[in-house]
């Protein structure tokens, strides 16, 4: 909640929040298929060209990852002259790994005393911690109320959010609007109520308002940008990731997200130019190629659609969502042999996929093997596939 207001405090649309935010994206993306020196090498230059705290904290984990304790405790500490408390929970979950309990919980402190305070689930589900918590400094530490009563409202809702308890998060709700009315935390609470709900016009209007008077909050765009696409408004959420992406965001999924923006306003050239950046950091990357091929094919270029598809059979050979994609790919083009060949191969991997089963049998249709198309649309229809009795009754009921 408190996190994302100090971490748009550095972004402020500045030209250094962006470039830092590509060096982020790109060191984590090395960092994350195990290229730490790569990783490593490119923060170094980025740190010499860029003045940002979030740098040096991506450094720290990537020193902690090669085991480099004294450079990773430099690079929180400077992170933390940047940007006070930056660094506090870093600091924290070393000195746990080195069994300090005492240095570990004073760091931590800090950091819950900060604007980078951490949830108490994410705490207790880091590991560094399991090496004190049989300590006292640990059992004192959590005798002192760190969450305020709407902190832990929120952070029930939210759950309860994520898990389709909507029933359970309205009771929340109505507790956090009578305790803490016209706050910007109801307000948001609320928005996030509604587009669980499908009231998407409602959580649209909700967030809109606190995310003028806070556009710098990423928990706020990034909700609002969520309920702008639920709502069939994908033009206005392009918009609110741009802004984010633009306020110097290091979440390279705002790329694609946008990119599913871009595609569904008919503008494949942008979508593709997201698409391809995403996949500079993450070369094969499954939901990325697909969504470039469906990109391509919304744009009208089915042959380049095949190329994206194809590269991720190449790289996903065991996907059936992959073979799908190329499927639709071939459907659209009449190779109606090879359509059906690829719908085989998925439904060999899932069997229980309807939109396969339909497909397949519109291509075995057009291919005259009525009795096969009849068999795949019956398929289709018996795990839940409406658009299958049409196909039946007008093509397999004599």
């Amino acid at each position: 909640m408190i996190i994302s207001l100090a971490v748009s405090a550095i972004f402020l649309s500045s030209v250094s929040g962006q470039e830092g935010a590509d060096y982020l994206m790109r060191a984590r993306a090395l960092r994350n298929s195990g290229k730490m020196d790569e990783a490593l090498a490119g923060i170094n230059r980025a740190v010499i060209n860029v003045k940002d705290y979030r740098l040096l904290l991506e450094r720290a984990e990537i020193n902690m990852s090669k085991n480099d304790v004294s450079g990773a405790i430099s690079d929180f500490n400077e992170a933390d002259k940047l940007m006070p408390g930056s660094g506090e929970y870093g600091l924290a979950r070393i000195y746990a790994r080195k069994g300090d309990a005492q240095t570990s919980v004073y760091h931590l402190a800090n950091s819950m005393n900060s604007a980078f305070k951490k949830s108490e689930k994410e705490i207790l589900l880091e590991a560094s911690f399991s090496r004190i918590e049989s300590t006292p400094e640990w059992r004192q530490f959590w005798k002192k109320e760190w969450y305020t009563g709407l902190e832990k409202n929120m952070s029930e809702l939210e759950y309860d959010v994520s898990g389709g308890k909507t029933t359970e998060a309205n009771e929340i709700l109505s507790e956090i609007k009578d305790n803490y009315p016209g706050s910007d935390e109801a307000v948001y609470c609320e928005a996030l109520v509604c587009l669980a709900s499908g009231k998407t016009i409602e959580a649209v209007k909700s967030i809109s308002g606190i995310t003028q008077q806070n556009p710098g909050n990423e928990k706020y765009l990034n909700l609002l940008a969520k309920a702008q696409l639920a709502s069939s408004n994908p033009a206005g959420a392009s918009e609110t990731y741009t802004s984010l992406l633009n306020r110097g965001s290091e979440d390279a999924g705002l790329l694609l997200s946008r990119a599913e923006c871009y595609r569904k306003t008919g503008e494949s050239d942008k979508a593709l130019a997201d698409i391809n950046k995403y996949l500079e950091y993450y070369p094969g990357d499954k939901n990325a190629l697909s969504l470039a091929g469906k990109s391509a094919a919304t744009a009208g270029d089915n042959l380049k659609a095949l190329e994206y598809f194809s590269e991720n059979l190449k790289q996903h050979p065991d996907d059936a969502g992959c073979y799908i994609d190329r499927g639709n790919s071939y459907l659209n083009a009449r190779s109606w042999d090879w359509a059906i060949k690829d719908y085989s191969m998925s439904l060999d991997l899932k069997p229980g996929n309807p939109e396969a089963w339909l497909n397949m049998g519109v291509a075995q249709l057009n291919q005259g093997k009525a009795d096969e198309a009849c068999f795949d649309f019956r398929q289709a229809f018996n795990l839940g596939n409406r658009k299958a009795a049409d196909l039946i009754n007008r093509n397999c009921i004599k």
